[in-house]
């Protein structure tokens, strides 16, 4: 099949790349390189059936090409990055999302929206089901996230009732791995970096509060699955191994024989004190579960650290 990846050169795009050219498909990799970094795909450039595009998708496609698969990644995932320019995150899942499903109808083009954990908010049910309505503040300096990405999701299910588009909605929980930014505010890639320069690990709030890691291997097959699946979603993909921040800092000192302290700093507004993701829908319609345990994935993690912090423009 042809395919377009928005937010292809990004952390989770670079890896839905790779993964579907290895199944054989074509892939048109389009992204603004906001986040995400030509580094992450340049040696996909050999391929024949690889291509990348420069494009905003807050501005319309004008591709004169047909493609059977559009994975909509693009948008800013991290809260240092989406709230550095709240205005243009919210505008990629609204403006843009309506492009990209504008663009889907003229092809007749199958969709899959890559939705979030944080549209439940800071949630009052644990752990989160499909069918849980959310806890957000509208009005916070997550909500250019938050109420951008449930917008995205409404467009989705208005395009699919409207015009027929045959849409698909997964829920992504916090996902890790080689490849991520190191300075993108994200825990894992926080706490790996300053256990490697032995520096104090910054936890915030009590350090009690949970969150649920999917190795992006493994996230990327629930990608695919949901993808070729009958099921619009959404559907929650994450792992529901369920750690809190000071144990997750502590794994990380220990793999990574590190000197670092831990230092406690005040949470930020509106941050989830609980974060674990129901995932029977997954496992009954997907056949899909994680595989890569939370110490494994930390491995290959922080080995990838090692490396891009020796060579940092490798």
């Amino acid at each position: 099949m042809k395919i377009l990846v928005t937010g292809g050169a990004g952390f989770i795009g670079n890896h839905l790349c790779r993964y579907l050219l290895r199944e054989g498909n074509e892939v048109v990799c389009l992204d603004n390189f906001f986040t995400g970094k030509s580094a992450n795909v340049a040696d996909l450039k050999k391929n024949l059936e690889f291509r990348v595009m420069p494009h905003d998708i807050t501005n319309p496609l004008d591709l004169k090409e047909h493609f059977d698969r559009i994975y909509n990644l693009a948008c800013p995932a991290s809260p240092v990055h989406y709230q550095f320019d709240p205005i243009e995150t919210i505008k990629t899942s609204t403006i843009g999302v309506i492009n990209i499903l504008d663009f889907a109808k003229l092809n007749g083009a199958r969709i899959l929206q890559a939705s979030t954990s944080e549209i439940y908010g800071d949630p009052l049910e644990h752990p989160q089901t499909e069918t849980y309505k959310g806890n957000v503040n509208t009005l916070g300096p997550r909500a250019c996230y938050d109420e951008g990405k449930r917008v995205a999701e409404t467009l989705l299910m208005d395009y699919h009732r409207t015009y027929k588009v045959p849409v698909r909605i997964a829920r992504i929980f916090n996902t890790y791995g080689p490849n991520m930014d190191k300075d993108d505010g994200r825990v894992v890639s926080n706490f790996i970096v300053q256990a490697l320069n032995n520096q104090p690990i910054t936890i915030y709030g009590t350090g009690k509060q949970t969150r649920s890691f999917c190795y992006v291997s493994d996230l990327v097959r629930g990608l695919y699955n949901l993808m070729e699946s009958n099921n619009i979603g959404p559907i929650n993909l994450g792992n529901p191994g369920e750690f809190t921040m000071l144990e997750l800092a502590e794994k990380i000192i220990k793999l990574t024989d590190s000197k670092s302290k831990i230092e406690y700093k005040e949470l930020p507004q509106d941050d989830p004190h609980q974060r674990k993701p129901d995932i029977t829908l997954a496992k009954k319609i997907l056949g899909w579960e994680p595989k890569i345990k939370l110490d494994e994935g930390l491995t290959k993690t922080i080995n990838y650290f090692k490396k891009s912090i020796k060579n940092p423009y490798s």
